[in-house]
């Protein structure tokens, strides 16, 4: 992971690479809550998948790059 300051920061760092998938820090913040939010609660569970596809669907993360099956 790494983290840039703009879009025409990246642009240099790939210096005409492909991109692979990016997000705004607000983003990548709403995810690690989401995904990550309830791991202390006494009464967690693993996920299921379902369940994690539909994080990412929720926080809009729907390019293939996201599909987790």
């Amino acid at each position: 992971m790494n983290i840039f300051r703009s879009g025409d920061h990246i642009d240099r760092w790939l210096a005409g690479r492909s991109p692979g998938e990016t997000m705004t820090v607000g983003k990548l913040c709403d995810l690690a809550h989401a995904w990550w939010g309830d791991r202390l609660a006494s009464t967690w569970q693993p996920h299921t998948t379902p369940h994690n596809q539909g994080i990412l669907e929720h926080l809009g993360l729907t390019s293939e790059f996201w599909r987790l099956a």
